[in-house]
This record gives C-alpha cells, sequence and structure tokens, in this order.
C-alpha cells in the first residue's frame, strides 16, 4: 500500500545552508530591530529550523549610530554592570553608551535576545555590527534585506 511518508525534518550542521545577510538599522527602533535581527540570527525564517542547532544566517548591521529610542528611553533606561569588587556597580544610561559606542547598544539588545547557553554564545559569533555605511563583509557579498518585509 502506497502512502505519504510525512517525516520531520531535522537539521544538523552539515545540511545547513547558511548565508550572509546585510541590514541597515538608519531609523530603526532598536528593541523591534534586534527581535528580527535575532529571529534572523537563529533561524526561524527558515523551513528546516531545529532549535539545537546553529541554523541562521550571519548578519551584518550597519548604521548603527542612526537607531531610534521611543519614549524617554534615552534618559530612563540603564545599563547596569559589576567590576567584581565591593561596591562595584556601574551604571551607564542609554545615552552615554550611545556617545561611548552605537554598536554596544545594538549588540547587547541582540545578545539579551537569544538563548543564554553554549548555543546563544555561539549564534551571537554570527552577528557583525558597524556604526557607519562601511563594513568589512564585503567579500561575502551579503543580500541586502528589508526588515519592515518580515513579519
Amino acid at each position: 500500500m502506497n502512502k505519504l511518508s510525512y517525516k520531520t525534518v531535522s537539521a544538523n550542521k552539515n545540511t545547513v545552508t547558511k548565508e550572509w545577510v546585510l541590514v541597515d538599522a538608519d531609523g530603526q527602533t532598536l528593541g523591534r530591530l534586534a527581535s528580527k535581527i535575532a529571529m534572523l540570527i537563529r533561524g526561524k525564517y527558515k523551513p528546516n529550523y531545529t532549535p539545537h542547532v546553529d541554523c541562521g544566517d550571519n548578519v551584518v548591521v550597519i548604521n548603527a549610530e542612526k537607531i531610534n529610542l521611543t519614549g524617554k528611553k534615552w534618559t530612563d533606561k540603564s545599563y547596569i554592570r559589576h567590576t567584581g569588587y565591593p561596591g562595584g556597580q556601574r551604571s551607564l544610561t542609554a545615552a552615554e553608551m550611545f556617545e561611548k559606542d552605537p554598536i554596544r547598544l545594538v549588540e547587547k539588545a541582540v545578545k539579551g535576545m537569544l538563548p543564554k547557553n553554549k548555543l546563544g554564545s555561539a549564534l551571537y559569533r554570527n552577528l557583525y555590527v558597524y556604526a557607519g555605511t562601511e563594513h568589512n563583509q564585503t567579500a561575502q557579498t551579503p543580500k541586502t534585506i528589508n526588515l519592515n518585509d518580515l513579519k
């Protein structure tokens, strides 16, 4: 008897097709931009998505210096770190961190939306953020993508 067989396809690192994608952050809101980038890095837009495998794309983000934050987040949002010494808690507002290094705002936002394990660390290495329009990944010929077209 001939029946159709629908087998679940589970990707592994040998069968994954990784692409290079270019994202322009000019005028984008930070959180909305970061969630879509995280989904691209994770591979959730691909039909062969597998949760425990790095099956996402390599993402190059340009114009990180032209992102937006809504409301009073430039002054109210704070990034807290600790030096490791007693009384060593330090904090920066979003505006202060943006002034120091606008790349770090985008990187921290995307990293917070990735898994907190070894897979998340491996996925984070697929992110390349640049403040201006120039980037070092021209040899990989990244495909330009419009984030407004993604769900």
